[in-house]
């Protein structure tokens, strides 16, 4: 491998775009391929053997197409194959983004945290390992949102049915003084925004992307296969779906305003 070569980042479908932003503003001069499993989005609510199987058949994609690392850009993919892929496919770095549990938890003193995530993500041991770390310190909790990966995927993010079905969700907590929020998926920076201004602009609200642009960056200095600044890297956009409209939403979220 050489510092040449793209780096892979993807998702079960175009949220791992919002991971995408990160790694791009942080790594400009590297060239990327962002690949989206749309056809058999969503994840979340595969059973373990199924998303290893999934997963695995990108990595062959990505890696045929000569990548030198590969970001999983997907909370539900990196907590049921992380691991897995790292022990199939030692050859090269492969970076997994988790939950930011531990900066929500250490922002505030008192209040409960609130984890975002698929089914899938809550289920797997890992996930489970991360709370038991810090449910000492803080309230813990968490539920699946599923609705907001099918309405990023249908470019809907500032969908009313989606705020109306958010709005009633946060009721149910509103009176567990939650003070933090963590998006335990890709999808759902998307609609932080909204996210905000129904939790209030008291809550703070986290996600993993940052973490794994950084993380990524010192991977490919580990390896020496960082590329040299001084020029603007590009972008190959690839779906598993037919559908050309998926990667032009895919392009229309990589620029959208923060």
């Amino acid at each position: 491998m050489n510092a040449e070569q793209p780096i892979g980042v993807f998702d079960s479908g175009v949220g791992g775009i919002s991971v995408l932003r990160e790694i791009a503003a942080l790594l400009p001069a590297e060239d990327y391929i962002y690949y989206g499993d749309s056809a058999n989005a969503p994840y979340g609510v595969r059973p373990t053997e199924e998303i290893r199987r999934l997963t695995t058949a990108v990595f062959e994609k990505l890696i045929a197409q000569g990548v030198k690392a590969i970001v999983i850009a997907c909370n539900t993919a990196s907590s049921a194959a992380g691991e897995y892929l790292r022990e199939k496919y030692p050859q090269l770095p492969i970076i997994a983004i988790e939950p930011a549990l531990k900066p929500a938890v250490l922002s505030q003193k008192h209040g409960t945290v609130l984890v975002l995530a698929t089914a899938a993500t809550l289920r797997e041991h890992k996930f489970q390992h991360l709370m038991k770390l810090y449910e000492d310190q803080a309230e813990i909790l968490d539920f699946a949102c599923p609705e907001i990966v099918e309405a990023v995927e249908q470019g809907a993010i500032d969908s009313p049915a989606l705020r109306a079905s958010l709005t009633k969700r946060f009721a149910a907590v509103r009176d567990r003084g939650v003070r933090s929020i963590v998006l335990g998926c890709t999808h759902y920076p998307f609609v932080r925004r909204m996210i905000q201004e129904i939790a209030g602009p008291e809550v703070g609200i986290f996600d993993g992307a940052a973490g794994t642009a950084r993380q990524l960056a010192r991977q490919l200095e580990d390896w020496n296969l960082l590329r040299a600044a001084g020029r603007q890297g590009k972008i190959s956009w690839q779906n598993s779906s037919s559908d050309p409209a998926l990667l032009e939403l895919s392009r229309k979220l990589f620029t959208l305003p923060e």
